[in-house]
């Protein structure tokens, strides 16, 4: 669901902007309706090397665990130009061979997307340059290592995992692998 054009903001926070609006209900009697709206999550699946690379990520409110490179996207920037910025910071990668992978849009009261892309054949061109809030190390596994640690409880990225569970029970990781590593 998507927040009317008609919504009014009625709080702006660090991530999180609050918007209210008024919506006619079945019976004809008007009810206050409100959602939350936040920068779009932008992740990667980067190989280097013939490998998948998975970070290992810690914040200051979340223990250490395996994930995918990711980030926001900042206001104004195209979702491929994000995740490239994101993938230098965080793995001092580049790549020249891109792809977008999925767009997922969640579902209830957050207008909120996840995107996620494939970086193939990635370069080190940089150390690392990571936010105070972050230590990240970066793990390069195999495919089928790479299935184990997304399907893993310990994965942050829940909503990749299902993707990944569903490709799976379906019989379809060889496309998946496919892509990643042709």
């Amino acid at each position: 669901m998507k927040i009317p054009p008609h919504a009014k903001k009625v709080f702006s926070g660090v991530i999180f902007d609050t918007y209210q609006w008024q919506q006619e209900m079945f019976d004809g009697s008007m009810a206050t309706f409100e959602m939350l709206k936040r920068p779009h999550t932008l992740q990667v699946i980067p190989t280097f090397e013939g490998k998948i690379v998975i970070a290992i990520e810690e914040q200051p409110n979340r223990p250490l665990q395996p994930t995918l490179i990711s980030g926001r996207q900042e206001p104004g920037e195209e979702p491929l130009a994000g995740i490239k910025r994101e993938l230098l910071e965080e793995a001092g990668f580049e790549s020249g061979d891109w792809e977008l992978y999925s767009r997922e849009s969640f579902t209830g009261k957050i207008e909120w997307d996840a995107i996620t892309f494939i970086a193939r054949d990635c370069k080190k061109v940089a150390e690392q340059q990571l936010e105070p809030g972050e230590k990240i190390s970066l793990r390069f596994v195999t495919f089928d290592e790479f299935i184990d640690i997304v399907l893993s409880d310990d994965f942050w990225g829940k909503n990749f995992a299902y993707q990944v569970m569903k490709l799976k029970l379906g019989g379809e990781l060889d496309g998946l692998k496919q892509k990643l590593l042709g």
